[in-house]
């Protein structure tokens, strides 16, 4: 693999010397542009998913580094915020799964009073986080979504990526 493609092949990282604004965010060339739309693919993806389960606000696709990759929330939540929620909440089961023996992180639900936010592992790199109001239907979410990271994480390796 060449320096290019290893680098195409990487998740957005910090850069180094933060200044206490927020980070630059520097995307590999097949993310370049726009933040929130990466690929058409991607777009398609989460679109299906928000579209295909009533309740569902939106998703969140971001790095296990709390990085946002893309996004199709329909709320005034930040997505940057939710991107780094979702990181919390992998470094969290993370570690209940190597203190349980239990294995890799795979999926994580929070329910609160008004709704659910789950995350799901997309690949060693990336997290699918989707929100939803109380009433969506969990169990079917919790069917559908991990199909949904599996496309993820092809089109984020580079299959079929438009």
């Amino acid at each position: 693999m060449s320096a290019a493609e290893s680098e195409a092949n990487t998740l957005p990282r910090r850069s180094a010397g933060r200044t206490g604004a927020k980070a630059a965010r520097s995307y590999p060339p097949s993310l370049a542009g726009e933040p929130s739309l990466p690929y058409p693919a991607i777009g398609r993806e989460l679109a299906e998913l928000r579209h295909g389960i009533p309740g569902v606000h939106g998703c969140v696709l971001g790095g296990v580094d709390g990085l946002l990759i893309t996004h199709n929330l329909q709320t005034e939540v930040d997505p940057n915020d939710l991107a780094a929620l979702a990181a919390t909440t992998f470094g969290l089961g993370r570690q209940v799964g190597l203190r349980l023996g239990q294995g890799e992180f795979r999926q994580s639900t929070v329910r609160n009073d008004g709704g659910y936010l789950s995350v799901y592992a997309v690949s060693p790199q990336a997290l699918l986080a989707v929100v939803g109001e109380d009433t969506i239907n969990v169990a079917r979410l919790h069917l559908t979504a991990p199909a949904v990271a599996g496309r993820l994480a092809g089109l984020l390796a580079g299959d079929d990526a438009g």
